[in-house]
């Protein structure tokens, strides 16, 4: 039955006050995975350097003369290699009106300190993009430091027509992109197998979720069943942390954006984050009615010896 006409109801009502939560709920991937597990350290120029170094090949014919004064074995001496990365300056900017910093906002104890956090969050994300992808180095005034992806050269499996990059008289080129191809078992046993050869100990692996999923149907996987008390059913774990291979075990890392077509495979004590600038908040000066500011830091990747890693790209 209809209501009367005469009855005053919220749809006719002027001055019902709105219903507008307190809560701003955020949906999107903010986690650094990589940055957040690798060193930190300092840089204290534009072009930051360090040097690595290696050792022979082990010799069964190492064989001297008992008394022999002038060994007939000389070797190479144990040079090291030089090599350097760009900083890159990584800015967010933003602005808010004075009117809008006096009002009462919804959720928001101040817009402007609001906007400074979310402008922080997406400058540390868009550094954790670069640092783990394939991306090369770029000198100049607007100068980009390289990306894990791109350092990779000694323990790798890459798709038909895919080729390392690397360093080289100063910088590092890109990765070039082969035939994607499926992840399987077997390409990873062999980029660790050959790792191993040249000394590497990864620890940690990282990849995009779809690589995460196919990482998970591995024989190697461990506990994947979680131990009951006896009065219930044991639950099926449905993703897989630790892959125990046979030169260790790899703790697997799902990367939310980044690493979409590779499984990178780590050492953390061989890459680390040089800072030049921290990141700030820096007022900017006002040209108007409102409050100017800008995130800005300057950093770059330090990858202290690639052969301590390795890398499975080109995945489908």
């Amino acid at each position: 039955m209809p209501a009367n006409t005469s009855v005053q109801l919220t749809t006719n009502n002027i001055g019902n006050r709105e219903d507008l939560s307190d809560m701003i709920y955020r949906v999107a991937a903010e986690d650094t995975p990589f940055v957040s597990n690798i060193g930190k350290t300092t840089a204290s120029s534009t072009y930051h350097e360090w040097q690595t170094e290696t050792l022979a090949a082990p010799n069964p014919a190492n064989a001297q003369t008992e008394g022999n004064q002038n060994l007939n074995n000389n070797s190479a001496p144990n040079l090291t290699t030089r090599v350097g990365n760009f900083t890159q300056i990584y800015a967010k900017v933003g602005e808010v009106s004075n009117t809008q910093q006096t009002v009462k906002s919804a959720g928001q104890s101040g817009s402007l300190a609001r906007q400074k956090l979310l402008k922080g969050i997406e400058n540390t994300r868009d550094m954790e993009a670069r640092m783990v992808g394939n991306f090369a180095s770029l000198g100049g005034a607007t100068r980009t430091h390289a990306g894990a992806l791109a350092w990779l050269t000694s323990n790798v499996s890459r798709g038909s027509g895919g080729s390392n990059g690397g360093f080289s008289a100063g910088v590092v080129s890109a990765a070039t992109n082969g035939t994607q191809r499926t992840f399987t078992e077997n390409l990873l046993k062999a980029v660790l197998a050959t790792g191993f050869g040249n000394g590497a100990k990864p620890s940690q692996a990282y990849m995009g979720p779809t690589t995460k999923q196919a990482f998970s149907s591995f024989t190697g996987i461990a506990d994947i069943r979680v131990d009951s008390d006896g009065k219930s059913r044991a639950n099926i774990v449905g993703a897989a942390d630790v892959y125990v291979s046979d030169f260790g075990n790899l703790t697997l890392i799902p990367h939310p954006y980044g690493l979409t077509r590779d499984c990178l495979l780590i050492d953390p004590k061989f890459w680390a984050v040089s800072t030049l600038r921290p990141m700030k908040a820096e007022d900017l000066a006002k040209t108007g009615d409102a409050q100017a500011f800008q995130i800005v830091g300057e950093v770059t990747l330090e990858c202290r010896n690639e052969r301590g890693n390795g890398v499975i790209a080109d995945l489908s």
